[in-house]
């Protein structure tokens, strides 16, 4: 094989894997430069589905690229805390190609493990998804799709286990990831950010509580519109159960909390 089709060759290689997890909108196909070489658009929505009672979803629930907007009680793309989500996700449930358009609700909520799968965020209300379990070993993760207009969170990451957010598409935000600052109950959490595509403005791809020994592995990261680097990579803050604003204790990779080099992020 020439060297001009090793590329091609990996690009059919990587689309076909993609294909195999049902990501018919993705983000960026990379060459061996890393730079990006494809984009996609957001996806049509198929139909507009009203939701006026939160949707809970047990096994795989297949959207098949429909948009889900809130009505009635969940008419609402504020920034309560207090809202219901559009869909609730049991232990180990996947959900998989949905549109969420506006009003947005509190999103999607995982009291346990599950799986968000090509789910995109057209007009992110309080949050596009809250995570919430409380064992250690739950696993949460974020495959394709994309979200924007979040004046504040995308993730929000109130419990315990492990998130991981891949090849994901995000624009015009606040954090892409947060571990809660101020929840009663606080656990360590551990996040892993790659092959992901930033769109300013933004304020950070990640923000974790040091003193819970939360860490947070970004790779991959491209962040565009951004030549002086305003979206900070990883944020460190000094996390607290009694419900104030969390201090902000810095940012940068430092090899324990936020694990990253400056090759893992880019900017342009």
């Amino acid at each position: 094989m020439t060297s001009a089709s090793r590329p091609r060759a990996r690009r059919r290689a990587a689309t076909s894997a993609l294909a195999a997890l049902g990501l018919t909108c993705t983000t960026y196909l990379t060459g061996l430069s890393g730079t990006a070489v494809a984009a996609s658009a957001w996806p049509t929505p198929t139909k507009s589905v009203p939701v006026t009672e939160t949707i809970p979803v047990s096994g795989t629930y297949d959207g098949e690229l429909q948009r889900f907007y809130g009505s009635g009680d969940l008419g609402t793309d504020g920034q309560s805390e207090d809202q219901g989500p559009i869909f609730e996700l049991k232990d180990g449930a996947v959900l998989k190609n949905v549109v969420i358009g506006s009003p947005a609700a509190d999103g999607g909520h995982c009291p346990g493990s599950c799986t968000l799968q090509n789910v995109w965020w057209e007009d992110v209300g309080e949050d596009a998804a809250s995570f919430k379990g409380t064992s250690s070993s739950a696993a949460y993760h974020v495959i394709g799709g994309g979200a924007k207009k979040a004046s504040d969170k995308i993730f929000q990451f109130n419990g315990a286990g492990k998130l991981t957010v891949s090849q994901f598409r995000v624009a015009d935000f606040g954090k892409l990831v947060r571990s809660c600052g101020n929840c009663k109950t606080q656990y360590k959490r551990t996040i892993s950010v790659s092959d992901v595509d930033v769109t300013a403005p933004g304020k950070a791809i990640v923000g974790i509580d040091e003193n819970y020994g939360d860490t947070a592995t970004l790779s991959g990261i491209r962040v565009h519109g951004d030549s002086s680097k305003k979206v900070k990579p990883c944020v460190r803050y000094q996390g607290n159960n009694t419900g104030k604003e969390p201090k902000e204790t810095g940012s940068g990779p430092d090899g324990t909390y936020c694990r990253y080099s400056a090759s893992d992020v880019t900017y342009g």
